[in-house]
């Protein structure tokens, strides 16, 4: 029961991990293209 209740809090643990980092690289993402956008309508 021990392993089985550590092995849930660990995949918790990764996921919770996991779903931070790509919300991070989803706003990366987001400011780049902003940043290009910017670049783009002055060249207009």
């Amino acid at each position: 029961m021990y392993r089985y209740m550590a092995f849930v809090l660990a995949l918790f643990t990764v996921t919770l991990a996991a779903c931070n980092t790509v919300a991070g690289a989803g706003q990366d993402l987001s400011k780049g293209g902003q940043a290009i956008t910017n670049e783009a309508d002055k060249m207009k």
